[in-house]
């Protein structure tokens, strides 16, 4: 099968591509599109290095094809500019070498958005469960965890998330 047109919006630019719509979301938003800060980590799905939000949710990009993105909002970590959440990783420490960063970082954006859809105080034992899937050499999950926390706590005082 030769390429398709696909057609979604990357951080709230609408943007087109010719390309087989099994290519890996992953390559569109870096090869294709120069949106390197998502990462490739194990390629597999396994390790979160990649997540994307696609209409909100958590997307491993790797595994993901794009045709499955046709129409929607996918954001990667170039499309949340700096708020509480990245504010959050610096000064707790949660963000070490960068690879995973980018990753947490979006995932701990859909958790807080989350919890607040279903009005849930977020906690440590919520966040170890949200973060599961994403995987860190550097840290220990004892940083990124008090990252995701200290998050929920700077959005709450108005910063943007």
């Amino acid at each position: 099968m030769s390429g398709a047109r696909i057609r979604f919006r990357l951080n709230g630019e609408e943007v087109a591509l010719e390309v087989h719509p099994l290519r890996r979301l992953l390559d569109c938003v870096r090869d294709d599109l120069g949106r390197t800060g998502t990462k490739e980590g194990c390629g597999e799905g396994e390790c979160g290095a990649c997540t994307v939000l696609v209409d909100g949710v958590a997307v491993n990009s790797c595994i993901a094809p794009v045709g499955q993105v046709v129409g929607c909002d996918v954001t990667t970590i170039e499309g949340t500019g700096h708020g509480a959440i990245q504010e959050a990783f610096v000064v707790e420490g949660g963000a070490q070498c960068g690879i995973c960063t980018p990753g947490l970082i979006l995932m701990t954006r859909a958790w807080l958005e989350e919890c607040e859809r279903r009005g849930e105080e977020p906690s440590e034992a919520r966040a170890r469960k949200a973060l599961a899937g994403n995987l860190c050499r550097c840290t220990g999950y004892g940083k990124v965890l008090a990252s995701a926390l200290a998050a929920h706590a700077n959005s709450r005082s108005g910063r943007n998330p």
